[in-house]
């Protein structure tokens, strides 16, 4: 897997296999998504759970919800047919939904009515505002994105759409109304209103090459942000920018997860590693497997689950740094994974949702 960037394009082909579509498809920003009735056998990218409160998302707008932790699920409108790749709860009956064509769409009761904030149209508007109006000022950072911008645009399938996938998203536990979008591109977006507004930061970041951003997280004043070629940033306050932290390892990370005094990074050929000073010292998680690892699912005691995109689980204890094999029954490519009652993962697959019984401890 070349990375999550890549599975938009890998299940929308996967969904066309019925036919070719022989008439120009209207632009799937203007398209909602279509009501099928074998919403459990479809393809799933991005999974989330809030107490019994479970979301999936996945190609041509699908979003899946269940009310029963995961035993059964129904479609739930959605405003666009473009790809969805993630699914985020970040405050209590908040939900946010991303993915291609530069689209994120918020809910306020958890997930059953979206509202779309931002569209690769209104993205386009977005950048090319905020960096003329500083290069205008004499910001020369700025002058180089917006002709970074104008680029993209002209290279566009569609005239004036932006379709920069978007990648993960993060709310701040602690204040709800600050967070962060990340995607392909080097594309990063802040808020300071609970995502009614977004401020662009692509010219405020230690990734002059534009690697793709897979992964946001924080916790407290603290700010991270994963993505390629072994790509970790921590938000500077002094500096106000997102400023490169050294790791072990050059590989794409998929994931970071933030826990009080630990930072966990995991991505390509089951790497994973921690540190708990900030990114000064890094120790390795032995994983025993060779496969992508595409989930962290915390537990309730302060251990974590890894999950690889073979279907592999695995189990590391709260502060330690070699995981114990639980499941390794080979299955469909998997993207995303949580739990429901500490005894069962669910997974989001190019299948489908699975659920899966986990061992007792």
């Amino acid at each position: 897997m070349a990375g999550l960037l890549s599975l938009g394009m890998t299940l929308m082909v996967a969904a066309d296999v019925a036919g070719t579509v022989s008439q120009p498809r209207p632009d799937p920003l203007d398209v909602a998504a279509r009501p099928s009735p074998f919403t459990k056998g479809w393809a799933t990218t991005g999974i989330a759970r809030q107490g019994e409160q479970l979301l999936a998302v996945g190609p041509r707008g699908l979003i899946l919800a269940s009310g029963d932790s995961a035993k059964t699920w129904t479609q739930v409108e959605s405003p666009v047919s473009t790809d969805l790749v993630t699914v985020r709860f970040t405050a209590q009956k908040t939900a946010w939904a991303i993915g291609h064509d530069g689209v994120a769409l918020r809910s306020t009761d958890s997930g059953q009515h979206w509202e779309r904030i931002l569209d690769g149209r209104k993205l386009l508007v977005l950048l090319r505002g905020s960096y003329e109006q500083r290069a205008k000022s004499g910001d020369a950072g700025a002058a180089a994105v917006l002709k970074e911008v104008d680029r993209s645009a002209e290279q566009s399938a569609t005239p004036g759409v932006l379709s920069t996938p978007m990648l993960d998203v993060w709310f701040s536990p602690e204040a709800p109304a600050e967070g962060l979008l990340v995607g392909a591109f080097g594309l990063v977006l802040a808020t300071h209103d609970g995502g009614t507004t977004w401020e662009p930061l692509i010219e405020r970041t230690d990734n002059d090459r534009r690697f793709h951003l897979y992964a946001v997280s924080g916790q407290g004043d603290e700010r991270y942000i994963a993505g390629e070629q072994g790509l970790l940033m921590r938000w500077d306050a002094g500096q106000q920018r997102f400023a490169k932290v050294e790791t072990p390892y050059a590989g794409s990370y998929f994931g970071i997860h933030v826990s009080p005094g630990r930072l966990i990074a995991y991505g390509l050929r089951g790497n994973a590693y921690a540190t708990e000073d900030g990114g000064a010292h890094w120790n390795k998680i032995e994983t025993g497997v060779d496969d992508n690892l595409v989930a962290l699912v915390p537990r309730a005691k302060g251990d974590f689950l890894l999950v690889s995109q073979t279907g592999q689980v695995l189990a590391v204890p709260r502060g330690g740094l070699k995981a114990k094999a639980l499941h390794v029954t080979p299955m469909s490519e998997i993207f995303a994974a949580t739990d429901t009652n500490g005894q069962q993962l669910v997974l989001a697959q190019i299948n489908g949702l699975r659920t899966i019984e986990l061992p007792t401890r």
